[in-house]
């Protein structure tokens, strides 16, 4: 194996892989990169074998092959290079000589038949979504995904199509829920039980940041896929039953107040300076025309601040989690914000007026 690239795609390339491979890992294997090299271009893959991404780069072949590669260590030695051009040669199937200006570097290698395969692409049968659509939905979702491991079933968003030419991403933590609805650009279905890792979901929001219009997603078997020019991102699917999470949107919400959202922003960061750390929580309190925020902390003092709040029903003290607040109301783009409520022990609604897809809930805290 030899070949010649430019030492900056390279970089950036070798920079995304390195997000994807098994940092702590007792299969070694899964710590490399997988560097192919043919009819000049240049492939690199890399996995934890719960997210897998694949490059493709431009390069001068010379002697064609393939090697795994320690990802850390390749990275770190490339990031450091000052030369434009990078000369890589395979010496006894062991070793990988890298060559840069002045700057000569010898890393121990693997055989790439230990490193584990990718999933084949489907020649057909993708499903296509548009990506500014898709980045919104993941946006306005991911935040509510649960990070305790032991719930594996809500560790990711859900796909799902609740009607005809329509898809719905679903996040919940157990104390609060968001959902994100957008049309599809084509008369498709999706498959059932679509449970994507977080992990997953935080690579195809990297992937189509700097991607226009439509893109395939295919899903095969266990594994979702996701194509755009030169990449591939391979990410296997939760195995496990979505909670039933439209048995517990409160149907009968009729308390619905109106309030900028900046406003709110502002008044729950500074109210929330006082709240105890182990329980994040501050007191809402509707009354005609008015929303009080109340924090109280027996350590350090007390808190309030008033909010103008379009409200017309009756007295109402609620208390929320103020961190959840926050993180809803910093992926809406509203002026104001609607808020939907029953009584103190209830969840509250969250909508967007701008966004009609859009739905959050939140469950209260007993302060």
């Amino acid at each position: 194996m030899k070949f010649k690239i430019n030492r900056e795609e390279l970089k950036q390339t070798l920079a995304r892989i390195y997000n994807v491979v098994e940092r702590k890992t007792t299969k070694p294997i899964l710590s490399n990169a997988l560097i192919k090299c043919q009819s000049n271009e240049l492939i690199i893959c890399g996995t934890d074998l719960e997210v897998g991404l694949q490059i493709k780069l431009e390069a001068q072949v010379e002697e064609s092959g393939e090697i795994a590669v320690p990802a850390k260590s390749l990275y770190d030695i490339v990031r450091e290079l000052s030369s434009e051009q990078v000369h890589f040669e395979l010496k006894e199937e062991a070793w990988l000589e890298i060559l840069a200006g002045r700057s000569k570097f010898k890393v121990a290698v693997l055989p790439a038949k230990e490193f584990p395969s990718m999933p084949e692409v489907p020649s057909e049968g993708s499903i296509h979504f548009e990506s500014q659509s898709f980045q919104e939905m993941i946006t306005k979702t991911l935040f509510a995904v649960s990070t305790d491991e032991t719930k594996y079933n809500i560790n990711g968003v859900y796909l799902s199509s609740p009607a005809p030419k329509q898809v719905r991403m679903v996040a919940t933590d157990g104390h609060r829920l968001s959902y994100e609805e957008k049309p599809m650009i084509e008369e498709s279905t999706l498959p059932d039980s679509l449970l994507l890792p977080r992990k997953g979901v935080l690579e195809i929001q990297k992937l189509l940041a700097d991607w226009e219009g439509p893109f395939p997603f295919y899903f095969e078997g266990r594994n979702a896929i996701v194509q755009t020019e030169n990449t591939t991102l391979f990410i296997r699917l939760i195995e496990g039953e979505f909670p039933k999470y439209q048995q517990i949107i409160p149907k009968e919400n009729h308390l619905m107040a109106s309030v900028s959202k900046e406003q709110l922003i502002g008044a729950i960061r500074r109210v929330s300076l006082l709240s105890p750390e182990h329980h994040r929580g501050i007191k809402f309190v509707f009354s005609s025309g008015n929303l009080e925020l109340l924090c109280s902390n027996p350590n350090l003092g007390e808190a309030r601040e008033e909010v103008e709040c379009e409200y017309k029903g009756k007295h109402l003290e609620i208390g929320f989690n103020f961190r959840y607040m926050l993180d809803v109301l910093g992926v809406m783009e509203d002026e104001k914000v609607q808020i939907a409520l029953k009584d103190e022990v209830s969840p509250c609604l969250i909508r967007s007026e701008s966004d009609p897809g859009f739905l959050s809930l939140v469950m209260p805290m007993r302060l």
